[in-house]
């Protein structure tokens, strides 16, 4: 599926193993920026509070979707199981995936994160993987994430945790 853009296509395709540098780049535009506030030192995707989200990419169940243009990944929208010990910010259970998305900055506002979280739903659908996030309730992804489905289900500190269930 394509999506023109500028005269380009922006390609979607499945995640693979081997995008896991990819991700890690992706992981850093995923993290919410506040309006005039400066952005965090590229070292904080390896904190474990966020690595977990893309090392060893490719494990059984992850789930994701890469955007590019021209060749060059533009977006990505990802999902993996974070159980136990090692929960994400959008913990919801066990069984419950929670999903990451990134556009990068240049490409932002053109229907690309769109497009990815379609595409995502869509295979997380097909698995009946339900799917969970964390966003900032001041984040304007929180309005997509609504017109996609998700429901909030708790607010701590100024952020989200929401669910999109297939079965309930």
């Amino acid at each position: 599926m394509a999506l023109v853009l500028d005269g380009d296509e922006a390609l979607l395709r499945p995640l693979r193993r081997e995008d896991e540098p990819i991700l890690w780049e992706m992981l850093y535009h995923a993290i919410h920026v506040p309006e005039g506030a400066a952005p965090p030192p590229r070292e904080i995707v390896r904190e474990p509070g966020l690595r977990h989200y893309v090392q060893g990419w490719g494990r059984v169940g992850d789930l994701g979707v890469l955007a590019e243009v021209g060749g060059m990944p533009v977006g990505a929208a990802w999902a993996r199981l974070l159980t136990g010990d090692d929960r994400g910010y959008g913990y919801v259970d066990d069984a419950t995936a929670e999903l990451s998305i990134a556009v990068l900055p240049a490409y932002r506002g053109r229907g690309i994160g769109t497009r990815l979280l379609e595409r995502l739903l869509d295979a997380a659908r097909e698995r009946g993987q339900d799917l969970c996030l964390s966003v900032q309730a001041d984040n304007a992804a929180r309005r997509l994430y609504e017109r996609m489905g998700f429901v909030t289900l708790a607010e701590e500190g100024g952020a989200l945790t929401m669910v999109r269930r297939w079965g309930c």
